[in-house]
């Protein structure tokens, strides 16, 4: 997908912030969308379908954090990648982040050429990740004996009868670990395979993940290799 085809949605209640990033961003080609709210946001939102939203935590009324919460409700937003871009560097404050949905969590201040960096390097994982796989040694995806289906094209997953709209690195990661039942995956794979090479995240980040995970999905699926990392389990 080429930058002109991809829409940001950019979320600060500062003016200046908002300018100085949609000249960095608009230079690089993308399309930009403009909002100084979280209410505001969400209906932007729903309106133009970003493939990214770069979101501010501290704004009067609804903060980012009521903001991605009521995003990550939104089914045809479920592709959508939601990046907090805030100068609130705590460690409490990145978990809240990522559990209210967020993809990544970025602090200021950041130099533009590191922003557009990670932003494209998100994109370059968000596009591979929905290309539909074309190996043809690849099986029809089926339920498991837990009656667990995913979809990953359309980013379903459905538990005894029971549907969830998973955030997009939670429908990432379960999707990760289904694939090969009982195939033990290491902290640095799932970093790697998930949020990739050229993206630094908190050491807490996959922890926060998996929580979330066992909490819809059930503790039983998940099972924690103390030392090594994580398998699924039928």
């Amino acid at each position: 997908m080429e930058n002109g085809e991809i829409r940001i949605l950019l979320v600060d209640d500062e003016q200046d912030i908002l300018e100085f990033l949609s000249y960095n961003l608009i230079r690089e080609g993308f399309q930009v969308i403009r909002s100084q709210n979280g209410k505001e946001a969400i209906q932007l939102a729903h309106e133009h379908k970003p493939h990214l939203i770069l979101l501010d935590v501290m704004m009067p009324g609804m903060d980012g954090i009521e903001a991605c919460e009521e995003l990550r409700k939104v089914p045809a937003l479920a592709g959508t990648l939601i990046v907090f871009l805030t100068a609130r560097g705590e460690d409490f404050s990145q978990i809240a982040g990522l559990e209210a949905g967020a993809d990544d969590y970025l602090t200021k201040p950041i130099k533009p050429k590191v922003l557009i960096s990670r932003i494209k390097a998100m994109l370059r994982r968000q596009h591979a990740f929905m290309q539909p796989v074309t190996d043809s040694s690849t099986e029809p995806v089926q339920e498991d004996s837990n009656a667990l289906f995913i979809d990953r094209e359309k980013y379903l997953v459905i538990k005894d009868g029971v549907q969830f709209d998973l955030p997009r690195k939670e429908f990432e990661l379960l999707n990760l670990l289904w694939s090969k039942p009982d195939r033990v995956y290491t902290r640095d794979e799932i970093f790697q395979l998930v949020w990739g090479e050229d993206i630094v995240v908190g050491e807490r980040t996959i922890d926060v993940h998996i929580r979330k995970l066992r909490e819809k999905i059930g503790e039983e699926h998940i099972q924690t290799i103390k030392g090594v990392g994580y398998k699924y389990v039928r």
